[in-house]
């Protein structure tokens, strides 16, 4: 049930409106002049507001301009006997919803009501959204100091300002959704709504009405007009997920509607103009699709104005140590648990792990390890076995063949981390020495990967400029 204030001063259209809020299921109120209106609107909150443009003290652009002022979600629907091109033009300017010409028939009007509070709530959800990926940006989904997620940073900067067209790549759980809503927040439609859907997870006959519309009674089970995804994006972003999933009928619909920038509902004969952006994305190779016969290269081409890939986790191993305690930050947060750091072992096999599900991988897998975890520390039993089976095995095969004299506690008690990293410290220095400074055999000689050794130079601060 939505909020409505209809503004107006005559008392058959009031009385009509009130009893067409009712018929739709809202809750109307109604006053008769500007000053009325203003102070209503200071005092409860609406999700629509319908107002007719000549009022008494004033006109109906000044309560549009109060209501954009003090209540910036709820939409505006002009009303008017008398309308001009100018006077729409300012209208919409001036953050109006749409206009109506009087007299209106029922359902001219209904279906725009319901459309503007369609608007509305894409909108809330939009903002809640942008909060969400707030949250997940500063909860360490997007960082990285990688070279390779440095570009990506770089690009997003880039094409953020602008209404080019985007392709992006990767694999699947590398963080596409996220960087679209990352090039949307940051550009000039961060205000606007971003709609996102999966072409492959709508069934082919329902994915036509999804995306373009249809009108009431177009075809079985279509009750009432309904607004496809790119009129609900208005001026926004729309993000295509899986854009090879894409069933080839609509790809040639799709092709279309990025060409000409209209789009047509299903049942109706007019095109409506369309403003929002468009990112795809894909975890497939697109021009292998093409040449097998499975996706339009004309398509292809029209997508693929600039094409952002994303790495794997495995392209960007420095950033798992970073992504990791950022996770348990969150998990922390979340359970209200106690760990709060992860032992060099558990570390050493996240490095290791080649991490197929990437970053979602990485995300689940210490958000199991938080939750088994036995004390503030997540160590390498908490670990799943595809993390940690492989590596324990090398752990063991090189401690089988090494005799390690079992250490003793001095009675004054030793810093443990600063006995460790000289140790850590001194077994790498001796490995290079005696590989000469070549760091795949001496990872080899330690029984470590190439990966890890690098890791472990790095957090000891020792030099990475050696020979391979």
């Amino acid at each position: 049930m939505a909020e409505v204030l209809i503004v107006d001063d005559e008392p058959s259209i009031r009385e009509f409106l009130l009893i067409l809020m009712k018929r739709l299921g809202h809750r109307a109120s109604a006053t008769i002049d500007v000053p009325e209106a203003k102070a209503i609107l200071d005092k409860q909150s609406f999700d629509l507001v319908l107002t007719d443009l000549k009022l008494p003290n004033g006109n109906g652009l000044d309560v549009l301009k109060h209501t954009v002022e003090k209540q910036p979600t709820a939409q505006v629907i002009v009303m008017t006997a008398f309308a001009t091109t100018e006077t729409a033009i300012e209208a919409m300017k001036l953050g109006a919803y749409d206009y109506v010409l009087k007299p209106f028939q029922v359902d001219e009007i209904s279906v725009m009501i319901e459309r503007a509070l369609e608007r509305r709530e894409l909108r809330a959800e939009n903002k809640a959204l942008k909060k969400t990926l707030a949250d997940r940006v500063g909860r360490s989904r997007l960082l990285g100091s990688s070279p390779a997620m440095k570009q990506v940073f770089t690009l997003i900067g880039k094409v953020a300002p602008t209404k080019t067209t985007l392709l992006i790549t990767g694999e699947s759980g590398t963080g596409k959704e996220l960087v679209s809503r990352a090039v949307h927040s940051r550009g000039p439609r961060e205000n606007e709504p971003f709609v996102a859907i999966n072409c492959g997870a709508i069934p082919e006959q329902l994915i036509e009405s999804e995306l373009f519309g249809h009108k009431k009674g177009s075809f079985t089970g279509a009750h009432i007009d309904k607004a496809g995804l790119f009129e609900m994006a208005g001026a926004g972003t729309v993000f295509l997920d899986e854009i090879g999933e894409l069933p080839l009928a609509m790809q040639v619909r799709l092709l279309r509607v990025l060409q000409e920038r209209r789009v047509r509902r299903i049942g109706e004969a007019q095109d409506q103009e369309i403003k929002c952006r468009v990112i795809a994305a894909t975890n497939r190779d697109l021009l292998k699709e093409v040449d097998e016969g499975r996706f339009r290269e004309d398509l292809y081409f029209r997508l693929n104005v600039i094409q952002m890939r994303l790495p794997s986790l495995r392209e960007r191993r420095d950033d798992i140590p970073v992504l990791a305690q950022s996770f348990i930050a969150r998990f922390c947060e979340d359970q209200q648990s106690k760990v709060d750091a992860i032992t060099a072992d558990a570390m050493t096999l996240m490095v290791d792990y080649d991490w197929p599900g990437n970053v979602r991988e990485l995300e689940n897998v210490i958000e199991r390890g938080v939750t088994l975890a036995a004390g503030n520390v997540l160590d390498v039993d908490a670990l799943p076995p595809q993390v940690s089976g492989k590596a324990s095995e090398r752990f063991a095969r090189v401690n089988r063949r090494q005799d390690i004299t079992k250490p003793t506690l001095p009675e004054e008690g030793l810093d443990l981390e600063l006995l460790l990293n000289n140790i850590e410290r001194q077994m790498l220095n001796e490995a290079l020495e005696r590989t000469g400074g070549k760091k795949k055999k001496a990872a080899e000689l330690l029984g470590l990967s190439f990966r890890s050794f690098r890791y472990r130079l790095s957090k000891l601060g020792l030099s990475d400029n050696d020979e391979l």
